[in-house]
């Protein structure tokens, strides 16, 4: 007789347990006794998501999510837009939610009713509502039916789930309902409202920002950040995603389809304009001798300052270039980070006393011998001799370029700053925006499989050291900057898809990186591609899909 029983692994606490069949995860969890910093909010089986109160029927590998986790603030984040949207529903049933992007730690939406904006009174009734149900600790229950009949439940809904889920290939998919409200999430939710107790929503600027707990309490709202400068570049991209009638994944496919020629041409003359213009704000400032451009991996700051030289020296100045790179310590210099491994992504990671007087040389009209750091023997080398002229400027590009302490002995006249980064408002619908960090990722992966030889999960390791390097010695800074270039372009994902997914796809099931390479595959099942030839060579993509016109 076959047995009733399976056995179930722990990977949080290298327990195993044999249980009934049909056991729930929130049953296993309790008999295994997790302990955990913060909530379990969702878990992995075999390395996929899976619901809490799903049952188990096979053998299974369960890896329990806390919520202070990358995975668990995603399943928390998208939870609190359910719960938001069905408590607009209730109170104002005409009223439309778009949550657009993260920005101030938090994330930013607009809430509209009748295509005007939600008077700001009218808040705390939604606040008040959305506070109620998650005390009546209301299911939110995970349907799996044929796709084209979810196409069909969801025809007269505007959230843009039915043209989304046009564009996948797979025969059955998903849809959440919280009391009466459908709705489709491209993540993993939590099992009921009780979960979602730490929020907030606040008027920012022209719309309202999610508030969402912190990283390391999850019983207090993350501390609001102004940064007027990042949201006037994303509210210049939702700009043009409107003028070209582009606010969803959908909308693209069909302008990929219909008018990519023009798409393709339209969005790289706008990226060739913005550094134009950045250009000419470094002219204008007279006392400018070194720009300096500096952001987030993967955010194109070599392409773009390969193109900034050319439009420098379009306008008579001869850009010269010196790499942040080339004043690295050695490693025995090198600091630690709180791993105790070797920490690249420091500023002090750099020779900084070596760096300042060089530029003030380079200022004064002195001749310098730059170093060059040999990453092979991880020695320095010597450089050539250098020289800036009175129509010269200088250009540096690394992480580290807008934190003062970079160049304190520098002063701030001569200085021009440039923030590069990623920073996408495309969605894939109303309540399935897209993270820019998921855009430099792919970015990532594709650049480091074809140039060093690093397989996608490598790249997906290390991706939460680089992340935390980011917001430790870049977020902080940006909104320093003189000028802001915004790398993303609209047809991004339709160009990255084809050559990402088979790298992606490489990841094993039983890596710790598969969840990651899973999400970012099922991200892109939603994109139309478009062929990689049809990319001009001068295009910053090409920094990371090979061909570019620039020598790197």
């Amino acid at each position: 007789m076959a047995s009733n029983r399976i056995q179930i692994i722990c990977k949080n606490n290298n327990q195993t347990i044999s249980v009934p069949m049909g056991t729930t995860i929130s049953e296993a969890q309790l008999l295994l006794q997790v302990q955990t910093q913060s909530p379990i909010i969702g878990a992995l089986a075999n390395n996929k998501p899976v619901c809490l109160n799903s049952g188990l029927y096979n053998n299974k590998t369960i890896e329990f999510v806390e919520q202070n986790s990358s995975i668990g603030k995603r399943i928390y984040v998208r939870s609190l837009v359910f719960l938001l949207y069905k408590a607009l529903q209730d109170t104002f049933p005409h009223a439309r939610l778009r949550v657009e992007y993260a920005i101030s730690n938090g994330y930013y939406c607009q809430i509209t009713q009748n295509g005007e904006r939600l008077q700001p009174q009218h808040l705390q009734t939604v606040i008040e509502h959305a506070r109620q149900l998650v005390a009546q600790d209301l299911p939110i229950n995970l349907f799996y039916e044929p796709r084209q009949r979810i196409i069909e439940l969801f025809n007269n809904r505007s959230t843009g789930v039915s043209d989304l889920l046009k564009y996948q290939k797979s025969y059955y998919t998903y849809y959440y309902q919280l009391g009466e409200t459908l709705d489709f999430y491209a993540d993993l939710l939590v099992p009921s409202t009780k979960y979602l107790t730490t929020f907030d929503l606040c008027p920012y600027f022209d719309g309202y920002l999610l508030r969402v707990p912190q990283k390391n309490d999850h019983t207090q709202l993350e501390e609001i950040i102004q940064q007027r400068k990042t949201y006037e570049i994303y509210k210049e991209n939702v700009n043009w995603c409107n003028i070209f009638g582009i606010n969803n994944i959908s909308k693209l496919n069909a302008l990929t389809r219909e008018q990519r020629s023009t798409l393709i041409k339209v969005a790289e003359a706008l990226h060739e304009k913005k550094i134009a213009k950045i250009a000419e704000q470094i002219i204008e400032k007279k006392t400018a001798r070194i720009v300096l451009i500096a952001g987030p991996s993967s955010s194109g700051k070599t392409t773009t300052s390969k193109r900034l030289s050319v439009q420098l020296a379009a306008s008579g100045i001869k850009p010269l270039t010196l790499s942040l790179d080339n004043y690295y310590l050695t490693h025995d210099k090198t600091p630690l980070d709180e791993f105790g491994e070797l920490d690249f992504e420091s500023l002090y990671a750099l020779d900084l006393p070596l760096l300042n007087q060089q530029l003030t040389q380079l200022i004064a009209g002195e001749t310098i011998i730059p170093p060059v750091f040999n990453f092979k023997t991880e020695q320095r080398e010597q450089g050539k001799p250098m020289q800036l002229k009175e129509n010269e400027i200088l250009i540096i590009e690394g992480i580290h370029g807008l934190n003062p302490e970079l160049t304190a002995s520098i002063p701030d006249q001569v200085k021009f700053k440039v923030y590069a980064s990623a920073l996408t408002a495309l969605s894939l619908n109303d309540h399935n925006w897209i993270s820019a960090s998921d855009t430099r990722l792919l970015r990532r992966i594709i650049r480091d499989y074809k140039y060093r030889n690093y397989p996608a999960d490598k790249t997906i390791d290390r991706w939460a050291s680089v992340r935390r390097g980011e917001d430790k010695w870049i977020f902080p800074f940006q909104e320093n900057a003189d000028a802001m270039f915004n790398s993303s372009l609209l047809f991004e994902l339709a160009s990255i898809k084809r050559q990402a997914e088979p790298i992606l796809s490489e990841v094993p099931e039983d890596s710790d990186s598969y969840p990651e390479a899973r999400r970012l595959l099922h991200l892109l099942e939603f994109v139309v591609s478009i062929p990689y030839n049809e990319i001009p060579q001068t295009s910053l993509l090409r920094e990371f899909l090979g061909g570019s016109g620039f020598h790197y």
